[in-house]
C-alpha cells in the first residue's frame, strides 16, 4: 500500500485536536503516542517499519503539543518492554527512571527513531503515566495512561491503513453513599 504522507499529517493533526478538546490538557502533562508504522501502510505489525511515516507522525504531534508545553512521549514495542521515549528535562521533573536502550527500526520501531531525531536530549524510561494518548495500530497504550481511563471518539478512525483509539483520564471517584461528586459549599 502507498501512503500518502500529507494525509497521514492530516489524520493525525484532526485525532489529535479533538482529543486535546475532549482531555483539557494543561502544561507540563504527558501525551503518549503507541505507534506501529508498519499498520500505517497496511502491513502486519512490525513487519514493515517506515523512517518516513514514523517521522511524519512524531512532527505532527511534536508541532502540535510543544508549543502547549504539553510533553510528548512514543513508545516503544514489545521487544523493549514497551520503554518510551522522552526527553531528559520529563523524566526528571516527573522523577521517571532512564534506562539504556536505544530505538533501532527492528526493535521499538521508526516513531521512537523520529522521537530521538526531534526531542531535545532524548531518553528511554520504562514506565509512564500520562494524563491521554493516541493508539496508531492497536499498540495498547492504556498501561501507560493514569487511572481512570476514558476512551475519546473523534471523527479519525483511522491514520493511513491503522485503526486508532484515543484515551483520556478523569481522577477517581472515591468514597460511600453520602460522598459528592460536585462542589457545593451549601450542601
Amino acid at each position: 500500500m502507498t501512503v500518502d504522507l500529507t494525509t497521514v499529517k492530516e489524520q493525525v493533526a484532526q485525532g489529535a485536536h479533538e482529543l486535546l478538546e475532549q482531555a483539557q490538557l494543561q502544561a507540563g502533562d504527558i501525551f503518549v503516542l503507541g505507534i506501529s508504522t508498519s499498520a500505517i501502510a497496511g502491513a502486519k505489525m512490525a513487519s514493515a517499519p517506515s523512517a518516513e511515516i514514523g517521522k511524519a507522525v512524531v512532527d505532527t504531534l511534536y508541532d502540535i503539543l510543544h508549543p502547549q508545553g504539553i510533553e510528548l512521549a512514543v513508545e516503544g514495542c514489545v521487544e523493549i518492554n514497551r520503554a518510551l521515549t522522552v526527553e531528559r528535562r520529563v523524566a526528571e521533573k516527573h522523577h521517571l527512571e532512564i534506562v539504556t536502550v536505544y530505538p533501532s527500526m527492528n526493535a521499538s520501531g521508526a516513531a521512537q527513531i523520529a522521537a530521538f531525531q526531534r526531542f531535545n536530549d532524548p531518553v528511554e524510561v520504562e514506565h509512564i503515566t500520562a494524563d491521554a494518548g493516541m493508539d496508531i495500530g492497536d499498540c495498547d497504550i492504556g498501561m501507560h495512561i493514569r487511572f481512570v481511563q476514558i476512551p475519546v471518539r473523534t471523527s479519525v478512525s483511522t491514520v493511513g491503513a491503522a485503526h486508532t483509539r484515543y484515551l483520556r483520564c478523569r481522577p477517581k471517584l472515591i468514597g460511600g453513599a453520602r460522598a459528592k461528586y460536585t462542589w457545593d459549599p451549601f450542601n
